[in-house]
């Protein structure tokens, strides 16, 4: 059974803080299930995927290396993709909103936790609520909360 709440997750609360606003959504489902069910939400809605970066994968590659041994995800990727009409429209209302594209959704499970988090960053007021709603349904789709 889905478990899903919209919540600023308190896991990742202290990280957001430091950093910028966000929106985030979790999910008892596994990482897998999520993850594809929200790229299976972007190809629906008619987007194309650029990349998939993935992050949790490389910070644990990376961390030795770095001097890091704290393990932070059992998996975190992000889905970059834009939307031709809605990157049109806000851009056009101000041409340096350029500096938000791609848009990006993550994915995240917390090391050792059975909860995964899906979430973006929350945008200024404005146009660009375009793309926060566009990202907000896709987000919803896949965890079927619409």
């Amino acid at each position: 059974m889905k478990k899903l709440v919209l919540s600023i997750a308190y896991a990742c609360a202290a990280t957001v803080a430091s950093a910028q606003s966000a929106i985030f959504y979790s999910s008892d489902e596994s990482f897998d299930d999520v993850s594809f069910s929200l790229e299976s939400a972007i190809l629906d809605k008619g987007l194309v995927i650029d990349s998939v970066s993935h992050v949790g994968a490389m910070l644990k590659r990376t961390g030795a290396d770095v001097g890091s041994t704290l393990p932070l995800y059992d998996a975190a990727d992000v889905y970059s993709f834009c939307s031709a009409s809605v990157s049109r429209t806000v851009m056009e209302a101000h041409p340096m909103n350029i500096v938000y594209c791609p848009y990006g959704i993550f994915v995240a499970q917390l090391a050792g936790s059975d909860t995964v988090v899906v979430g973006f960053q929350e945008y200024p007021d404005g146009e660009m609520k375009l793309v926060q709603d566009l990202l907000d349904g896709i987000v919803k789709t896949a965890l079927e909360l619409e």
